[in-house]
């Protein structure tokens, strides 16, 4: 409960307010305000906003993608990144398009001062520095929230974006004490009050690496990974031409028996092995120390030494996150080639946290315990910078909506990656950190990296996050590529046009005449050896010839891809009525009975996707709506 020795008195009326300014909070006030909505951004701390407590870092498989969308939304993350990266690279090159992702190393500093800026000149949008302890809450709708100082914020919906500051407690070895990351203020009465609204929680973990001192790496022992040459960009914005030339290396070691030997020897010292750290840590960013442990027959482990920005000696040892203690972790580093003398600047550490059961929020993000309630980010159960950002302009964009009396937004697993995370996290919970991986998405060659302008900038627009002068160009773009498609699908080559070049490279000849797209579709064949060819009178711009070339390579891949959307569109058009009473329902398997009672599906492609809901259950429940026969509203609902 609040200090009695805190007087509460009336502050100021927002149309949306939202609590923490991580990755999550920074989207979500910057929609809202966007949208026209008045907005409130407090955070415990102004110079913990979007600040990176983990790797410097912005994309990488999935993630990438979820950049670029947040992009076509009209969010920030991506002009962001744009501005203050100090590497650039495409990743999975090798491979096809729908796992290639982009990721860029930030400057740390840079990236949290340009945020601040944005957020601090953005009209409608206000930014102070408070600690949250409760939610104003009347006949189970939120309508504000109280800060430490007794300020009383009333708005017509709020976002939660509290992140690891939730009861966070850090832990070295045998050292442990209440903090929210990077030494920040923990935020305690918050979820203290979430409780007892009726929320269930849970803690998670998550870890950190050491940082060491530049000046004491001997990098001629590592491998160099510079940035690419080649012009890249997270933003549809972003041109070109301010592709930075000067790009800081990154570094590549190894772990090897030595590192190994003496994290064996000190696991008794270790938070993970020895029982001190409670809750549960991410599977698909394990600690060094789990590492060993699991992988037992790897001699050695890849290690990144990553920059932290060009004012600052502090380097960052990607994949050695540890909760060792610090004498540990000194001597597993100087047992790694390169780091034999490094300075440790800050130890590695773990951090444990509350996260509310994100089956307890609908697809908007609103939870279905208080209305107008939003929640977005870590707190939700997930890992990661873009997943926080990436469910932070959803909240945002459904708390502005609400405050505007306005249906919800929704993104379907077939739209985006934001939409597949925000399915998984409502229909079946997390037990770990969530982390988005391409393998979560059923249609990821739709969903690629290239082509999220084109899934989502139309709704961005639609919901006057996107300019119409940006949406001009987004429709130039488009008839583009639309023109071009159909130039090469109505233009023939003869075999006396190809043949000598097809035999340079020992391909086999023409026998007929053929047209353009399918000569394109041969896999030795480039647009761009195509154009000698049929060249154009007014070269296209590469982002256009990229969407035409993987269009017409992979267009039958995509068509299946589009059949099977189609069948779950069929499904999503299910509806299926709120809080019904599934007990009433005859045939349903005893476990699918619970988990629907527990998820309350929307559809019945949510349900389908339910663990424990088989087919069977779901062609009940499929009769049962078809006939109207379930809106009896469930016993307390």
């Amino acid at each position: 409960m609040a200090d009695p020795k805190v007087r509460e008195y009336e502050a100021d009326t927002y149309d949306v307010i939202v609590v923490g300014a991580g990755h999550a909070g920074c989207e979500a006030a910057l929609a809202a305000a966007r949208m026209g909505e008045k907005t409130l951004l407090i955070t415990i701390s102004l110079e913990m906003l979007a600040f990176m407590p983990c790797n410097p870092s912005v994309g990488g498989p999935a993630k990438g993608v979820v950049v670029r969308e947040i992009d076509a939304l009209g969010g920030e993350m991506g002009r962001n990144i744009d501005k203050t990266y100090v590497q650039m690279r495409m990743l999975n090159t090798g491979k096809g398009p729908a796992v290639r992702a982009l990721r860029a190393q930030a400057d740390k500093a840079a990236y949290h001062r340009s945020m601040k800026d944005t957020i601090e000149k953005e009209n409608n949008l206000d930014l102070r520095q408070g600690l949250v302890e409760r939610l104003l809450v009347e006949d189970g709708t939120c309508v504000g929230v109280v800060a430490a100082t007794g300020a009383r914020y009333r708005a017509k919906s709020v976002v939660l974006t509290a992140g690891t500051s939730s009861r966070g407690k850090i832990i070295i070895g045998e050292l442990m004490y209440s903090s929210g990351p990077n030494n920040s203020l923990p935020s305690i009465k918050l979820s203290e009050d979430l409780e007892r609204q009726g929320f269930k929680l849970r803690r998670f973990k998550t870890g950190t690496p050491p940082r060491v001192d530049g000046n004491s790496i001997d990098f001629s022992q590592t491998e160099e990974q510079p940035g690419d040459t080649t012009p890249h960009a997270f933003s549809y914005e972003t041109p070109d031409s301010v592709y930075l030339k000067d790009q800081m290396s990154c570094w590549m070691t190894y772990t090897n028996e030595t590192t190994h030997k003496i994290i064996r020897a000190n696991l008794d010292r270790a938070p993970m092995f020895s029982g001190v750290i409670k809750g549960v840590g991410p599977r698909y960013c394990p600690s060094i120390e789990d590492k060993v442990v699991r992988f037992a027959d790897k001699p050695r482990h890849q290690l990144f030494l990553e920059p932290e920005g060009r004012d600052t000696e502090e380097y960052y040892v990607g994949d050695f996150s540890t909760s060792m203690p610090e004498e540990i972790q000194l001597k597993m580093l100087h047992s790694v080639a390169g780091l034999q003398h490094a300075e440790l600047m800050r130890p590695g550490y773990a951090i444990e946290y509350d996260v509310i059961e994100p089956w307890q929020l609908t697809a908007t993000m609103e939870t279905k315990i208080v209305k107008n309630l939003f929640t977005a980010g870590q707190m939700n159960g997930t890992s990661g910078y873009e997943e926080a950002a990436g469910q932070g302009i959803m909240a945002g964009i459904n708390a502005a909506l609400r405050a505007q009396d306005k249906p919800g937004f929704t993104l379907r697993r077939s739209d985006a990656y934001i939409g597949v995370m925000i399915d998984d996290l409502v229909t079946k919970g997390t037990n770990e950190p969530y982390r988005l991986l391409t393998s979560r998405a059923e249609y990821r060659l739709i969903l690629r990296h290239d082509n999220a302008d084109l899934r989502l900038t139309e709704m961005g627009h639609e919901l006057g996050l996107i300019s119409d002068a940006r949406y001009a160009k987004f429709q130039e773009k488009k008839a583009a590529i639309e023109e071009e498609i159909k130039r090469l699908e109505t233009t023939r080559l003869k075999p006396s046009q190809v043949n000598d070049w097809l035999a340079s490279i020992n391909a086999a000849p023409l026998k007929d005449g053929v047209l353009a797209s399918d000569f394109l579709r041969r896999p030795e064949v480039s647009y761009d050896d195509l154009m000698q060819f049929i060249p154009r009178e007014i070269p296209l711009d590469h982002y256009v010839t990229e969407e035409v070339e993987i269009s017409l390579k992979y267009a039958g891949y995509i068509e299946k891809e589009k059949q099977s959307i189609a069948k779950l569109e069929r499904m999503e058009a299910k509806k299926i009525p709120d809080r019904i009473d599934y007990s009433a329902i005859n045939g349903l398997a005893t476990e699918a009975r619970q988990k629907l009672t527990k998820i309350q599906p929307q559809t019945l492609a949510q349900a389908s996707r339910i663990s424990g809901v088989n087919p069977a259950d779901v062609a009940i429940l499929s009769v049962y709506v078809e006939q109207g026969r379930i809106a009896k509203v469930a016993p307390g609902a």
